[in-house]
């Protein structure tokens, strides 16, 4: 049954909603896709440059046309950014065109799987362990808010939690 609704990932950097999405995707037999991959191909630019040209604000309206854009096709697993809830148009188009799975992890799990990865412009910073945490405050709540099903996948491999997804999707039905 899951294949045929659309799947929508959130949840903070560093939870594994790409390879997780890759992962669901390939078990169903469905199309993947990440916002965040699509923006940088369309800008034909990578995100953090995005960021220094156009601020925060500019790479939002981006994400919010992309994500309008992306959630209207069927028999989807889409990755979104993990600041795409912030925008409440964002969160409403994600709850009503598919359904939502929220990737929950630990600020330190996060921390661990993201602190070499320099593609992620919110921690370039003194102390990206204090983002993560601020981070989390502000948008742990909107996952929360628009999420259908949530997973913990700290400790659990990809192909683990894309099994765990689809029987939970299947009970939902």
């Amino acid at each position: 049954m899951a294949e045929k609704r659309n799947i929508f990932l959130v949840g903070p950097m560093g939870a594994g909603k790409s390879t997780i999405g890759r992962q669901l995707a390939q078990t169903l037999g469905m199309e993947f896709l990440d916002s965040d991959s699509v923006i940088e191909e369309r800008a034909g630019a990578e995100i953090d440059w995005i960021f220094d040209v156009e601020g925060e604000e500019g790479f939002r309206k981006r994400e919010e046309r992309i994500l309008n854009e992306l959630t209207q096709n069927h028999g989807i697993v889409l990755s979104t950014g993990g600041g795409s809830v912030l925008s409440k148009d964002n969160r409403n188009v994600l709850s009503a065109r598919g359904i939502v799975i929220y990737l929950e992890t630990t600020v330190d799990k996060q921390f661990e799987r993201t602190q070499r990865d320099k593609k992620r412009p919110l921690l370039k910073t003194e102390d990206p362990r204090k983002i993560l945490e601020e981070l989390a405050k502000i948008r742990n709540p909107l996952y929360e808010e628009i999420a259908d099903i949530t997973i913990h996948t700290d400790e659990q491999s990809a192909k683990v939690v894309a099994n765990q997804i689809i029987d939970m999707i299947d009970n939902l039905q």
